[in-house]
């Protein structure tokens, strides 16, 4: 079952005194682009944050955040008083007497290196397993979403290889009609030469023409790769550089058929081949 790389997850924990976000968004990436926010008092689980991440994404760019609204009274931020009321004079002795405003002086002294002081928040273990059961949760969602989307995908990619399928049997369909058409051309060429040719060295030399011409061997492989790309889609596991590769065989094989053809009608099945095969290009790119 194949996964998009495009997703996301949200999960909201409520504790006593906060409410605790994690998001956790993804993008397609041709490896894995882990990119943590988090407060600074979690800072020291943030290795085994990225391990979790990594080990149930994979890959792909993948933004991960914990936002944190304090819901109590209480505020780890407290006015350094001693430091504001330093401040405050010394901005007194600066101003002419009778003109300062006390107000006006606290605005300035609060904006002063130090006024404020913050208590930092020691990690609470137990906190911490609740809010990593949490990512958990966001995780699973992440994955579903991600799931979902390749669903579409996979009905999109099976679509166009039938319909590949479907030009690959026109090819093979025109291949007797392009070779008499070919040996027609060459004969009509040498009799506008209006030359005289030894028909044992044309019909020798016909067939080493033919033989570079030959497209049973691209026809055989190209079948092969559409055969195992529907396989390698219904395995279990998203492997979306295995996908990769064998549309970049589909793509030599079709390539080397048009390259060949030397039949206009057979040339327009190979453009509608290289058509579809675009398309799946696009989309697998997004697969992880």
């Amino acid at each position: 079952m194949i996964q998009s790389m495009t997703g996301y997850g949200k999960s909201i924990l409520q504790l006593p005194t906060k409410k605790v976000t994690i998001e956790i968004k993804s993008l397609n990436s041709k490896n894995l682009d882990l990119n943590v926010r988090i407060p600074s008092y979690y800072k020291e689980k943030e290795l085994a944050v990225r391990k979790k991440l990594a080990s149930a994404l994979v890959r792909g760019k993948i933004d991960f955040s914990i936002y944190v609204e304090m819901t109590a009274d209480e505020t780890s931020t407290m006015v350094n008083h001693s430091v504001v009321k330093e401040y405050i004079q010394q901005l007194r002795n600066v101003v002419q007497a009778g003109t300062s405003d006390d107000v006006e002086l606290l605005k300035m002294a609060i904006r002063m290196p130090d006024a404020l002081k913050t208590e930092r928040e020691e990690l609470d273990e137990n906190e911490w397993d609740l809010i990593n059961e949490s990512i958990t949760i966001a995780l699973k969602e992440i994955v579903q979403y991600r799931v979902d989307e390749a669903a579409s995908l996979e009905i999109d990619f099976k679509e166009r290889i039938t319909n590949i399928k479907t030009y690959l049997e026109k090819v093979r369909a025109l291949d007797g009609e392009r070779v008499e058409t070919v040996k027609e051309r060459l004969k009509k060429a040498i009799e506008d030469l209006k030359v005289d040719t030894d028909e044992n060295r044309f019909e020798q030399e016909l067939i080493y023409y033919l033989e570079k011409l030959d497209i049973n061997e691209e026809k055989v492989r190209l079948a092969n790769h559409l055969d195992y790309f529907l396989q390698t889609l219904a395995s279990e596991d998203s492997n979306g550089k295995k996908l990769g590769f064998i549309v970049q065989e589909m793509g030599r094989e079709i390539n080397t058929t048009g390259s060949k053809a030397n039949f206009a009608p057979m040339q327009k099945a190979v453009i509608q081949m290289k058509n579809e095969l675009e398309q799946i290009k696009e989309q697998i790119l997004n697969v992880l």
